[in-house]
Parts: C-alpha cells; structure tokens; sequence
C-alpha cells in the first residue's frame, strides 16, 4: 500500500487568462511500491520573432515533463542527470525531422527534478526554478542553480540599473532599459559562462544542481518556479514566510499573494505577472 507522502498540494496558474500556462507540474505516486516523483517545468518565453520550431513552448514542456516523470518512475536505475538526458533526447527526437532544434530559442524550459523511496530523496535543479527541502529539525535548504546570479558584465550592471529607476521614470526609458537588460541575459542563454535550460542538448544535464538526502532526514518538498518564487525574490518574503504559507494556507494562497504583490506595483520590472507553479510534497 501507498503510505507516503502524506501530504500532496498542487497550484499551477498562467500569467494571462489568454495566454497558454508554459508551466508543467506532476507528481507521481507508483501503486506497486512506496516512494514517487515530482516534476516541475518553466517554459521559456521566446522573444517576438521566428524560433525555429513549429511547436509551442506549452507543448514542449509537456512532453519534456512526461517523459521525466515516466522515466523517473519505470527507470529506478537511471540517475537523475541520466533522466533528464534521456528525456531531452526523447523530446527532440519528437521534432527533429519538423524544427531547427540548433536555433537559440528552440523551446527549453526549467528544471526541477525529485525522486523518493523509503531510503532517500534525490534532487535536482537546472536554471531559475527553486527547490525548497525542510529538514526533519525544521532546517530550510533552497537548492538553485546559481548561474544566474553569477552572470559576466555587463549583466549584474544592467540588472542594477533597472532595479534602480525610479517610479516616475517613463514607460519608453522603462522598456527600454528592460530590453538593454533581457538582450544580454539572452546572449548568455546555453552559452559557455552563461547559464542553461534543457532544451535539445542532453548534455546540459552535466551542468545541474544534483544531490541526494536520507529519506529520514527531510519532513517535505516544495518546488516552485520563478513566477511564485517572487514572494521572496521581489516581495522581500522569506523561505521560511514561504513553506509556512504554504503549510498553513496552501499552494494557492501562495500564488494569490504574490499576485496581489504584483497588482499594487504601479510599474514593475518586466513582465507584471508569469507563470506561477508551486508544488508541495510533505512525507
């Protein structure tokens, strides 16, 4: 019988009532043996333009997130990086012969990755989602990729510079001091010294944030991408404001907060709303 996790709480909502969710999220729980998965996936938002590719970034992120957590479940001899590799090759294998999956914007989201017996849970994390492991003593771990936190100039210049408008500013200095900022970003995107998506490439799976804790030692998982992450982020929250939300209110009332946040900002950094998926696991 399925004795664990106790707990399971799901929330996924799109930016926009009229634009598709490029988030994916599942959890898995086998009924042949305890233990399970989660995935968690933040499609990556192509600039205007072509992309090479006929698919939508919803559609890649769904098959990318099936296949992991197929994998995850049937493959209990696979490592996590050779999950994530397997189902990289498998997802382009299904466009390949349609798309341009050299283009630097072919589909590629996020990564977050997690999978449990009664003897350990394994992580791990690629790009700018967020895994969030408590500890049975109460100890919070938020494990991330730390690329994008430690990009080359002129990026930490420009990011500081649209931190540092004011709110008076001009929506046309605004916009573009935010376009300045996302082109360099974007130039360092899958490149040497940049930061990485999955997206065609199974070798990216080398470069995640990977790791594995005695079952015993963790009380819950919660993961998130980057539009719920913004509680603490942009909103001055904390991890542990966080998973107490989150414990107490529920997934949801996490992302409704952040959502009023986002309303009271008179003119905000980038995209007002996005995409915004947090799962919580408690065993």
């Amino acid at each position: 019988m399925q004795t664990e996790p106790v707990h399971i709480d799901l929330t996924t909502e799109p930016g926009a009532p009229d634009h598709p969710n490029e988030d994916y999220c599942s959890v898995a729980l086998p009924a042949h043996g305890h233990g399970g998965c989660l995935v968690l996936l933040d499609g990556v938002t192509p600039p205007e333009g072509d992309d090479g590719c006929v698919h939508s970034v919803d559609w890649f992120t769904a098959r990318l997130g099936g296949a992991l957590g197929e994998l995850s479940v049937s493959r209990r001899d696979m490592t996590l990086e050779e999950i994530l590799a397997e189902a990289v090759a498998r997802t382009a294998g299904t466009h390949r012969s349609t798309c341009d999956l050299s283009h630097p914007r072919t589909p590629q989201a996020t990564v977050v990755l997690a999978r449990w017996d009664e003897e350990a849970v394994e992580h791990l994390v690629l790009s700018d989602s967020t895994l969030l492991l408590e500890r049975a003593d109460g100890t919070l771990v938020p494990v991330q990729d730390p690329r994008l936190d430690t990009l080359p100039s002129p990026v930490p210049e420009l990011r500081a510079a649209v931190r540092a408008l004011p709110g008076h500013t001009p929506a046309a200095r605004r916009e573009a001091a935010v376009r300045e900022y996302v082109e360099a970003v974007e130039a360092l995107r899958n490149a040497e010294g940049g930061f990485h998506t999955a997206a065609a490439d199974p070798a990216v799976a080398r470069l995640a944030v990977t790791g594995r804790t005695p079952r015993a030692e963790l009380r819950s998982l919660t993961a998130m991408t980057d539009g719920a992450t913004r509680w603490v982020d942009r909103f001055g929250g904390t991890w542990a404001g966080t998973l107490d939300l989150v414990r107490t209110q529920g997934t949801a009332h996490l992302v409704q907060a952040v959502r009023d946040l986002e309303h009271a900002v008179p003119s905000p950094r980038g995209k007002r709303h996005d995409d915004a998926t947090a799962v919580h696991v408690a065993f």
